[in-house]
């Protein structure tokens, strides 16, 4: 078990959250645990089923996610993005949630991305939503440059890239926070450069 608090926040934070940080245990006790009888007795065909309707949500929100942040960390320490990251995590607040975060607290750099697993394309709407939720998840103090990431399994629409592109000619901006760019990624892409930067 893990307690973890939004990436924005001081540790201490009351929006703190307990994760189980074991993939196997994770899998165990959403799938498993609650299903002991069942699978003593050899009746499977509950279980599988069930965890056929659920195992891509169940990767979308763990494993792909933390896929994600590593790539984050990873690229920061390559020097793949415009800057350099502290700190990797999630942010969220009543209101909002963001998969990927990463702060330079110094610097007053922040990046937000998305993760989505879904089996085609996604399309702007996702985008222009980690947009939105900027204001709600960056730190108060100071002014913050803010850089934007998609992770998308099967990729990115036209009109997502469109919208990168729109981000990069006219970066939009809050009271406190302005927009650096964005960077769109699919899973072939996470994977090569992980396995690159790995090696």
């Amino acid at each position: 078990m893990e307690r973890r608090a939004p990436v924005t926040q001081v540790e201490r934070s009351r929006l703190g959250r307990y994760h189980i940080t074991d993939p196997y245990l994770r899998f165990y006790y959403r799938f498993l645990a609650n299903r002991q009888t069942q699978l003593a007795l050899g009746v499977q065909e509950q279980s599988l089923a069930e965890i056929k309707r659920h195992l891509r949500d169940f990767i979308g929100a763990n494993t792909w996610e933390e896929i994600c942040r590593e790539w984050l960390l990873r690229a920061s320490a390559n020097h793949t993005l415009p800057f350099v990251v502290d700190q990797v995590g999630s942010a969220w607040t009543r209101g909002a949630q963001v998969d990927v975060v990463g702060i330079n607290s110094m610097e007053k750099l922040l990046v937000l991305g998305e993760c989505k697993w879904g089996l085609e394309p996604v399309g702007r709407s996702v985008l222009t939503a980690v947009v939105d939720k900027t204001a709600e998840v960056t730190p108060s103090q100071g002014q913050w440059q803010v850089y934007y990431l998609g992770f998308a399994r099967d990729g990115w629409t036209a009109a997502s890239h469109a919208f990168a592109q729109e981000i990069a000619d006219s970066p939009p901006g809050g009271k406190n926070w302005r927009a650096l760019g964005m960077r769109l990624l699919d899973l072939s892409q996470v994977d090569q450069d992980l396995t690159a930067w790995v090696s």
